[in-house]
């Protein structure tokens, strides 16, 4: 018989020693537990796009899947269709010729791409570099996968730029993979063509391959770069694209990577182990997104500018400071010294005027002392959680 109250001796596998709950993960379920108590919570925090994709993509996606003969299973490098509208897109928008038989590698979404490069490139003990602040996905994938994690620092007075003079000394015999975001989450600072080329030279004189992640390059940005325009960067370096921010489907899970044909057959090899292809008329319909005409991505583009200027006066409002030319669907500020920390305000903000907004430090060390407010919300609720705070400061 069963001993009442025996307790398990199962335990988890040590790597979830390395890594907690995904910050969101946590605090949405707060969010939520105030909004079943009836405190109607207006979240600024996470970066999902709430606008549909084009009526044309849409339309697409349903006449697909009417198919009876699209619901099998596709192949593991994408379909061709989906393939040639990732290279016509790079060439229409990047200038970057890319093979879409051989250099690009479709994903359901960059996240899952983060784990298969990783896994492709890193063997345990070695190491990555990742910026601090930056996505924490780099370093919380890299720590499960037995990757050590250094961090490189961004810092405002550097423009949230590399500083590329300690990197150059920096001992890099361990390094497999340094992790760039330009433009940059969280801070919205943009890419240069100058700034990619000392990416591609430092790969090259360190022998490390650079991963670029670049779904913010159309959102608030007027010239998309891809640090694939730079001569010899296929040779060293990946570039992650996404069509969650681009085209408003974050929900449909589909992105891609680009690189030489070697790299994608090495992630590749992974990524057959480990998942299958996206349903086929989800395909199709994201071919359909990439042709968009220029129009499309300036009415998107409106609607982000309104948001962006109430999120400036919610800044103000909060005292914080921030840097006009930032591009991407955030704004991120630098809060007053007045505050001990970034969570006294934001908890205080939360709880009080009952309005979610990110506190920098869950991105690195280096975000402590600021805050992100994410776009992606109605400007009627951009409205009311901006009326909220000025009656939190009365």
């Amino acid at each position: 018989m069963k001993k009442e109250n025996q307790v398990s001796k199962i335990c988890p596998a040590d790597r979830l020693n390395s890594v907690s709950e995904y910050y969101f993960s946590r605090k949405l379920k707060e969010v939520a537990q105030m909004n079943a108590e009836g405190k109607d919570v207006i979240s600024l925090g996470i970066g999902s796009p709430d606008m549909p994709p084009s009526a044309e993509t849409l339309n697409k996606l349903c006449d697909a899947a009417q198919d009876p003969n699209g619901h099998g299973y596709q192949p593991y490098v994408g379909i061709p269709e989906l393939r040639q509208a990732f290279a016509r897109w790079y060439k229409r928008w990047y200038n970057v010729d890319l093979d879409a038989n051989k250099e690009i590698q479709p994903l359901i979404g960059s996240k899952e791409g983060i784990l298969h490069v990783t896994l492709a490139f890193v063997n345990p003990g070695e190491q990555v570099l990742v910026p601090n602040p930056g996505y924490p996905t780099y370093t919380s994938l890299s720590k499960i996968l037995g990757a050590d994690v250094i961090y490189y620092d961004l810092k405002e007075e550097n423009g949230w730029m590399p500083d590329f003079d300690v990197l150059e000394k920096m001992d890099m015999s361990r390094v497999k993979l340094m992790w760039t975001n330009y433009p940059h989450m969280p801070t919205g600072t943009n890419a240069t063509p100058e700034l990619y080329e000392r990416l591609v030279k430092l790969a090259k004189d360190k022998d490390i391959v650079i991963v670029n992640d670049n779904p913010y390059s159309f959102i608030l940005n007027d010239h998309p770069l891809s640090i694939l325009s730079v001569p010899g960067a296929k040779d060293c370096c990946i570039e992650f694209n996404s069509m969650s921010k681009s085209h408003n489907m974050p929900g449909w899970r589909v992105g891609m990577l680009a690189s030489n044909a070697d790299f994608v057959q090495w992630i590749l090899k992974v990524k057959s182990n480990i998942d299958s292809g996206m349903f086929r008329a989800v395909q199709l319909a994201a071919a359909t997104a990439l042709d968009a005409e220029a129009e499309w991505y300036e009415g998107n583009n409106r609607n982000y500018r309104n948001r962006r200027a109430l999120a400036g006066s919610i800044m103000k409002e909060l005292g914080c400071t921030y840097d006009e030319s930032q591009v991407g669907m955030f704004l991120w500020g630098k809060i007053r010294d007045s505050y001990a920390d970034v969570e006294q305000l934001t908890e205080k903000v939360l709880h009080e005027a009952r309005v979610f907004i990110t506190p920098g430090f869950i991105f690195g060390s280096n975000g402590s002392r600021y805050i992100r407010i994410s776009l992606c919300c109605k400007d009627n609720k951009l409205a009311e959680a901006l009326e909220r705070i000025k009656k939190l400061n009365k």
